[in-house]
Protein backbone atom coordinates (compact mmCIF):
# COMPACT_ATOMS: atom_id res chain seq x y z
CA UNK A 1 0.00 0.00 0.00
CA UNK A 2 1.53 3.80 -1.03
CA UNK A 3 1.98 6.02 2.07
CA UNK A 4 -0.44 8.36 0.57
CA UNK A 5 -3.65 6.01 0.60
CA UNK A 6 -2.27 5.06 4.43
CA UNK A 7 -2.42 8.46 5.19
CA UNK A 8 -5.81 8.94 4.26
CA UNK A 9 -7.34 6.20 6.04
CA UNK A 10 -5.74 7.16 8.84
CA UNK A 11 -7.28 10.48 8.36
CA UNK A 12 -10.90 8.81 7.77
CA UNK A 13 -10.62 6.80 10.56
CA UNK A 14 -9.27 9.93 12.88
CA UNK A 15 -12.44 12.14 11.96
CA UNK A 16 -14.69 9.35 12.51
CA UNK A 17 -13.54 8.43 15.83
CA UNK A 18 -13.72 12.20 16.59
CA UNK A 19 -17.13 12.58 15.30
CA UNK A 20 -18.06 9.54 17.44
CA UNK A 21 -16.58 11.18 20.47
CA UNK A 22 -18.49 14.54 20.22
CA UNK A 23 -21.85 12.41 20.00
CA UNK A 24 -21.07 10.57 22.90
CA UNK A 25 -20.11 13.26 24.99
CA UNK A 26 -23.14 15.32 23.95
CA UNK A 27 -25.54 12.39 24.74
CA UNK A 28 -23.37 11.57 28.35
CA UNK A 29 -24.40 15.39 29.18
CA UNK A 30 -27.78 14.46 30.28
CA UNK A 31 -28.25 11.25 32.66
CA UNK A 32 -31.31 9.79 34.11
CA UNK A 33 -31.47 10.25 38.21
CA UNK A 34 -34.56 8.46 38.79
CA UNK A 35 -37.70 7.30 37.08
CA UNK A 36 -40.87 5.29 37.05
CA UNK A 37 -43.84 4.35 34.44
CA UNK A 38 -47.24 4.61 37.15
CA UNK A 39 -48.99 0.74 36.88
CA UNK A 40 -52.79 1.20 35.86
CA UNK A 41 -55.52 -1.45 36.38
CA UNK A 42 -55.78 -3.20 33.11
CA UNK A 43 -58.76 -1.31 31.72
CA UNK A 44 -57.00 2.01 32.02
CA UNK A 45 -55.46 2.47 28.09
CA UNK A 46 -53.15 5.82 29.68
CA UNK A 47 -50.54 6.14 32.05
CA UNK A 48 -47.39 8.17 32.97
CA UNK A 49 -44.08 8.52 33.46
CA UNK A 50 -42.32 10.43 35.77
CA UNK A 51 -38.64 10.67 36.47
CA UNK A 52 -35.58 13.37 36.94
CA UNK A 53 -32.77 14.33 34.63
CA UNK A 54 -29.65 15.83 35.06
CA UNK A 55 -27.85 17.61 32.84
CA UNK A 56 -24.54 18.39 33.01
CA UNK A 57 -23.32 20.54 29.50
CA UNK A 58 -25.38 23.03 27.83
CA UNK A 59 -28.69 23.86 28.38
CA UNK A 60 -31.22 21.42 26.01
CA UNK A 61 -34.82 20.69 25.20
CA UNK A 62 -36.53 17.41 25.74
CA UNK A 63 -38.43 17.41 22.41
CA UNK A 64 -40.21 13.63 22.30
CA UNK A 65 -40.64 10.29 23.64
CA UNK A 66 -40.99 7.04 21.81
CA UNK A 67 -42.04 3.99 23.79
CA UNK A 68 -42.99 0.75 21.64
CA UNK A 69 -45.46 -0.38 24.06
CA UNK A 70 -47.86 2.39 23.48
CA UNK A 71 -49.49 4.45 20.46
CA UNK A 72 -48.28 7.84 21.36
CA UNK A 73 -45.84 9.61 24.23
CA UNK A 74 -46.54 13.23 24.68
CA UNK A 75 -45.28 15.49 26.99
CA UNK A 76 -47.59 17.53 29.58
CA UNK A 77 -47.73 20.08 32.07
CA UNK A 78 -50.48 20.55 34.30
CA UNK A 79 -51.78 24.32 34.68
CA UNK A 80 -54.53 25.52 37.23
CA UNK A 81 -57.23 27.75 34.99
CA UNK A 82 -60.27 29.07 36.63
CA UNK A 83 -59.62 27.14 39.86
CA UNK A 84 -59.28 23.47 37.90
CA UNK A 85 -56.71 21.83 37.47
CA UNK A 86 -56.08 20.81 33.63
CA UNK A 87 -53.21 19.19 31.35
CA UNK A 88 -51.58 20.69 28.79
CA UNK A 89 -49.68 19.14 25.98
CA UNK A 90 -46.53 20.85 25.62
CA UNK A 91 -43.70 20.96 23.14
CA UNK A 92 -40.19 20.56 24.83
CA UNK A 93 -39.17 20.81 28.31
CA UNK A 94 -36.14 22.74 28.76
CA UNK A 95 -33.41 21.23 31.19
CA UNK A 96 -31.08 24.02 32.35
CA UNK A 97 -27.63 24.18 31.95
CA UNK A 98 -26.29 22.25 34.70
CA UNK A 99 -29.57 21.64 35.76
CA UNK A 100 -32.22 19.17 36.22
CA UNK A 101 -35.24 18.70 34.76
CA UNK A 102 -38.08 16.77 37.25
CA UNK A 103 -41.34 15.10 35.79
CA UNK A 104 -43.32 14.37 38.57
CA UNK A 105 -47.25 13.60 39.45
CA UNK A 106 -48.53 16.95 39.91
CA UNK A 107 -46.20 18.73 37.33
CA UNK A 108 -44.70 17.97 33.75
CA UNK A 109 -44.81 14.67 33.18
CA UNK A 110 -45.04 12.19 30.00
CA UNK A 111 -48.44 10.73 29.28
CA UNK A 112 -48.21 7.62 27.64
CA UNK A 113 -51.48 6.92 25.57
CA UNK A 114 -52.91 4.05 24.03
CA UNK A 115 -50.90 1.03 26.33
CA UNK A 116 -50.83 -2.00 23.80
CA UNK A 117 -51.27 -4.58 26.94
CA UNK A 118 -51.73 -3.97 30.19
CA UNK A 119 -47.92 -2.92 32.10
CA UNK A 120 -47.13 -5.33 34.87
CA UNK A 121 -45.68 -3.80 38.14
CA UNK A 122 -42.50 -4.74 39.00
CA UNK A 123 -41.43 -5.33 35.15
CA UNK A 124 -38.79 -2.45 33.49
CA UNK A 125 -40.22 -0.64 30.16
CA UNK A 126 -37.79 0.94 27.30
CA UNK A 127 -38.46 4.32 26.36
CA UNK A 128 -36.51 6.67 24.22
CA UNK A 129 -36.01 10.47 24.78
CA UNK A 130 -35.60 12.68 22.15
CA UNK A 131 -33.78 16.38 22.59
CA UNK A 132 -33.65 19.16 20.22
CA UNK A 133 -29.92 18.90 19.35
CA UNK A 134 -30.57 15.57 18.01
CA UNK A 135 -29.35 13.32 20.57
CA UNK A 136 -31.14 10.42 22.04
CA UNK A 137 -31.29 8.66 25.78
CA UNK A 138 -32.65 5.33 25.60
CA UNK A 139 -33.88 4.85 29.13
CA UNK A 140 -35.49 1.76 31.01
CA UNK A 141 -37.91 2.54 33.68
CA UNK A 142 -39.50 0.40 36.86
CA UNK A 143 -43.84 0.19 36.54
CA UNK A 144 -44.48 1.17 40.42
CA UNK A 145 -48.18 1.44 41.57
CA UNK A 146 -46.05 4.21 44.06
CA UNK A 147 -45.67 7.40 42.85
CA UNK A 148 -42.19 8.91 43.54
CA UNK A 149 -43.09 12.31 44.59
CA UNK A 150 -41.62 13.52 47.86
CA UNK A 151 -44.74 14.94 48.95
CA UNK A 152 -47.87 12.23 49.52
CA UNK A 153 -50.72 15.30 49.74
CA UNK A 154 -51.37 15.76 46.48
CA UNK A 155 -52.70 13.32 44.43
CA UNK A 156 -53.41 14.02 40.31
CA UNK A 157 -55.08 11.25 38.34
CA UNK A 158 -54.83 11.28 34.84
Amino acid sequence: MEFKTLKQIFKHMFNFALLCGASFSAMANVVLVDGQVRAMPASVPNTAAYLTLENHGPSIKLVAVEASFVKEAQLHTVIEEDGMVKMRQVESFTIPQHGQLTLSESGKHIMLLGLKQPLVSGESVNLTLKFDNGSELPVSLMVSKQVMTKSEGHHHHH
